[in-house]
């Protein structure tokens, strides 16, 4: 109970580390200093000053913590070892840590510890025994381990095997911090007789791995180092390697100059590189001459998969002129081409909506009839649902159009079509009771029940097991990262499904609503699909979280806007993380950029405004949902004013003059960038679901 009334504290503490904080904390473990209670919090304000990188403030809060410390002792242990080093008290670092696996044994930290004590014996001129105790212990492969064992085997002369130990870390684990440090010792030894060279694989599997981490300009200098030892059967797969690493680190002349001088040996040779000249045309918003490079590309490998990348860019280029024929013609090219290909299905849908936007009402039928039928998996099922329904009901073909509502009602129930199909049900007269049933329609067989149903946890994280109760301790103690360590070990061991639930609970009470969401989203990817009385409420309120809600309900108030409706835009902007950065450097909860924060502050004329001051929730949602409400007055409606707040106003009027709409949800179908048309449709989709759960606001 005592470290229950720790916690807000300590939360407080790691993160602010204030003077106010680091007092308030002292007084209270010198308060329970005979309690297990006492010792959380010297080992929370140990760990406190070892993360402001204090060691010698931490060392006697750490010890103070190990008296009482009992299931926490081993964090403590480790963490005052690590700061005995780093003070240069180094025997008695050793002593520690000598006897830190045989104290602690079920400690997750024991191999932590042993890379750890390794470095006090390197540091200790004891280089064996630091070999001793990491050689057996390197599977899993971990990059600290590997540098110490590297080190250590130096210190004992065999630079051979530390030569191989550094090549290992820096191939294999290529994205880590360890790996710089590798590099520089590698070349250190480069010219040490009997070191074998790394392998041309090696070196190309290391490239490989840092495009995937989009280290795009250190992949380019790997490819670079490899196409002089390249056999002539290898070289056109690397210099076509090199010339992509260029393209997307932003030296789009180096890579257009190789791909110039790139000898086509085979087919696929000549379709990528002519795919990598359109990318690099594309990038220079050059679109004719990427379609002229397309025209070369059917010719030259009309079954690559090159060739389907680039016709979607194409349908996507015809898309953004409003040409729409020509957009149509490259999505059924794309999709005659390429019929078992990952884009075949959006490319049907695309053609069947687009032949609506042009009138031709027999073809788009066909067309949502074909999606449901030959891609009954695909996303654009409920869409064809939907969209198929409203032309039976332009037909007056109530039963089929009934019967196309109910089936998106029942399969994709809290989808963006999910209420809008109830309300077209309920303007047409028909109940969702099996009372009503419309009549039988055979394609709405097609449609698949959902693929995972949620694992719904059985019960709680069970308060009997030892790491549970850790994991409790800890984050009582504000030390989250450790408590879901211990979480997770604890889950791994029981083979419960409780983890996601209690992990989203631990994440949301320390504040931290975005990895609250996250954790539920990665363990529950169905939820839209399925009725709220399935799951949980306490998975309901972390998906669909309330947090500022004093704040956010006033501001929106203010502004006359739904507080449901905000709330489903922060958690779509930023998942309700105040800190929240964008590669835009779009800032805070509803993710202002700095100049419009500025222009907003002087209507509001608050005083001695500081851009940092968008990182406060009630700064935030005071000008954000100003921003919002303008929005919505300029274009009259939510939507409009959604796709303005994500992709710009002046796209919106583009949008809104290319042709009529029946309605505002045929606008957003047509909305043509694909990130702005799925971030309005999840922001009405996640409002609905938010008014389901709380009713009104």
């Amino acid at each position: 109970m005592a470290s229950a009334t720790l916690k807000p504290m300590a939360q407080q503490l790691l993160q602010s580390r204030t003077p106010a904080a680091y007092a308030g904390v002292e007084a209270f473990a010198r308060k329970h200093s005979a309690e297990d209670a006492g010792s959380l919090a010297w080992l929370a304000v140990g760990y406190a000053h070892f993360l402001d990188h204090d060691c010698p403030k931490a060392i006697d809060p750490l010890n103070r913590a190990k008296p009482h410390a009992g299931d926490i002792g081993d964090y403590a242990a480790f963490y005052l070892a690590d700061c005995y080093i780093q003070t240069g008290r180094m025997s008695e670092a050793i002593a520690a840590l000598s006897a830190f696996e045989k104290t602690y044994p079920a400690s997750l930290l024991v191999r932590d510890a042993r890379v750890l004590h390794a470095n006090a014996l390197l540091t200790d001129n004891r280089p064996k025994e630091a070999v001793a105790l990491l050689e057996n212990d390197r599977i899993p492969a971990r990059a600290d381990l590997e540098l110490a064992l590297a080190r250590a085997y130096e210190g004992v002369g065999d630079k051979v095997k530390a030569a191989a130990v550094l090549g290992h870390l820096y191939f294999t684990i290529p994205l880590s911090f360890e790996a710089t440090a590798a590099q520089v010792e590698l070349q250190k030894l480069a010219t040490t007789p009997g070191i074998v060279p790394p392998t041309f694989g090696e070196r190309k599997s290391r490239a490989d791995s840092l495009v995937r981490a989009k280290r795009y300009s250190e992949a380019a200098d790997g490819y670079r180092g490899l196409l002089n030892e390249a056999t002539p059967t290898d070289k056109p797969a690397i210099q076509l390697a090199l010339a992509d690493a260029l393209l997307r680190s932003g030296q789009r002349k180096d890579a257009r100059r190789l791909l110039d001088s790139l000898p086509i040996t085979t087919t696929e040779v000549a379709a990528q590189r002519l795919f990598t000249i359109g990318e690099i045309q594309r990038a220079s918003d050059d679109d004719d001459g990427f379609l002229h490079t397309l025209g070369d590309l059917r010719q030259a490998a009309p079954t690559s998969p090159w060739l389907e990348q680039a016709l979607l860019s194409a349908a996507n280029i015809y898309l953004l002129r409003n040409d729409y024929d020509k957009a149509i013609d490259n999505f059924r090219e794309l999709e005659q081409r390429f019929p078992g290909g990952g884009r075949a299905h959006y490319a049907h849908w695309k053609v069947a909506w687009l032949s609506l936007r042009q009138g031709r009402t027999a073809d788009a039928k066909n067309g949502f009839e074909q999606q449901i039928a030959l891609y009954p998996d695909s996303n654009e099922v409920p869409n064809a649902l939907y969209w198929r329904a409203r032309l039976a009901e332009e037909d007056g073909d109530k039963a089929m159009a009934s019967a196309f509502y109910r089936k998106i009602d029942e399969r994709y129930r809290n989808y963006y079509y999910g209420p809008l199909a109830r309300e077209r049900m309920s303007k047409l007269g028909v109940g969702t009771s099996t009372s009503d049933d419309p009549p039988h329609y055979a394609i709405l067989d097609h449609v698949p029940p959902i693929n995972a149903m949620p694992a719904v946890p059985d019960a709680g994280a069970p308060d009997d097991n030892l790491r549970v109760e850790k994991a409790r301790l800890l984050e009582n103690g504000g030390l989250l990262d450790f408590a879901l360590r211990e979480l997770k070990a604890a889950a791994d061991e029981d083979k419960g499904n409780w983890l996601a639930g209690e992990t989203s609970r631990m994440y949301g009470d320390a504040g931290r609503y975005d990895l609250a969401v996250e954790a539920l989203k990665r363990a529950v990817p169905s939820y839209f699909a399925i009725d709220i009385a399935s799951l949980p409420r306490n998975y309901w309120e972390a998906l669909f979280p309330r947090p500022y809600w004093t704040d956010l309900k006033k501001f929106s108030s203010a502004n006359a806007l739904d507080p449901y409706m905000v709330a489903s835009l922060i958690r779509q902007e930023s998942e309700f993380n105040p800190n929240a950065v964008s590669p835009k450097n779009a800032l805070g909860l509803m993710q202002l950029l700095p100049n419009v924060g500025r222009g907003l502050a002087k209507q509001e004329k608050l005083k001695h405004f500081s851009t940092p001051q968008l990182f406060t929730p009630a700064v935030n949602l005071q000008l954000g949902t100003k921003y919002f409400r303008s929005m919505v007055d300029q274009f009259g409606g939510f939507e409009y004013a959604l796709a303005a707040y994500n992709a710009g106003d002046y796209r919106v009027r583009d949008w809104q003059a290319t042709g009529k709409y029946r309605d505002i949800q045929e606008f957003v179908e047509s909305i043509p960038f694909t990130e702005t048309r799925e971030y309005v449709q999840a922001i009405m989709r996640n409002a609905n679901v938010y008014r389901q759960l709380y009713g009104a606001p």
